[in-house]
């Protein structure tokens, strides 16, 4: 019993340092601070892949489960098929990072359906003995900016067998590479690419204070400060969301919108009614006279 009781009590300090992302030479630096024995690297690494093993046991009957009900959802067809958020991340900022994760999500149940974890080391092939030479290696080789597309591709395809899926609506963060990576993965064009219209708000943002900086005389006092940059923002992605199919109307009605000021207003363009993002429209609607302070 004893035995037992101090095997979980080092089961779970090699997992609560692992969560945080920290190795052996954290569990000593710690250990040797409050004055305790800290185990070897041997016995660490042994609770390591422990750990792995249930951990990895454990994620896979998660996202099964998640897959059944995207099935539930379906009327049960034999291979579903359905849309997926795709998402990537690395250990570290940049495209630097020894290591990084591809996730997709199911956009019916919000629930993870595949992971794809890609790292550029491997612990065999650094040393030297007969296994590193015969060992087959599964690390990754290129850069780490790569390790998205890859990561894509191998959740992608391996979606149909392992969970009689196939993920055709490739929602993204406006990253094209990874979906040149699958658009043709069940066939020719059968991967069709959506984006998130927060990150193409947002993208608006970022490329217009991009000009500014590079454009001289574009900035300062009644031209395109940072506060007209956040609202061109901001109404750019009300108006996408009231024009989803109409590109050409939105982008008028956003730019009128802002072009407008008290001594000519411009808000013909402007979707009408009473759920309007357009103040002037609502007003309108409700018979009231809206009163623009704006000098446009």
């Amino acid at each position: 019993m004893k035995v037992n009781k101090m095997h979980n009590i080092n089961l779970s300090f090699v997992f609560g340092l692992r969560t945080i992302g920290k190795g052996h030479s954290a569990a000593r630096k710690l250990c040797s601070a409050i004055n305790v024995n800290f185990p070897s690297k041997t016995a660490f690494r042994h609770l390591e892949k422990k750990i792995e093993h249930v951990s990895n046991k454990v994620v896979c009957k998660i996202m099964n489960e998640a897959a059944g009900e995207v099935h539930k959802k379906n009327n049960f067809y034999e291979v579903i098929q359905c849309g997926v958020s795709v998402d990537g991340t690395w250990k570290r900022r940049g495209h630097l990072s020894l290591n990084g994760c591809v996730s997709v999500i199911s956009l019916d149940t919000g629930k993870v359906l595949d992971i794809e974890v890609l790292s550029k080391m491997g612990r065999i092939c650094l040393k030297k003995t007969e296994d590193s030479i015969s060992h087959e290696c599964e690390k990754h080789v290129g850069s780490s900016g790569a390790m998205k597309p890859v990561g894509v591709y191998i959740i992608f395809e391996r979606s149909a067998q392992m969970r009689k899926l196939q993920h055709v609506q490739y929602y993204g963060d406006g990253d094209s590479k990874g979906f040149d990576a699958v658009k043709n993965v069940y066939g020719e064009n059968s991967v069709t690419k959506f984006e998130c219209i927060d990150h193409i708000q947002k993208r608006v943002g970022s490329r217009l204070r991009k000009l500014k900086l590079k454009q001289k005389g574009l900035g300062g006092h009644g031209k395109l400060t940072d506060s007209f940059i956040d609202k061109l923002q901001n109404y750019y992605g009300i108006a996408i969301r009231s024009n989803v199919n109409n590109t050409e109307k939105l982008q008028s009605a956003e730019f009128f919108h802002c072009c407008s000021n008290k001594n000519q207003p411009m808000h013909g363009q402007c979707p009408v009614g009473p759920d309007s993002w357009c103040k002037f429209q609502r007003a309108t609607f409700h018979g009231k006279m809206y009163v623009d302070t704006r000098k446009g």
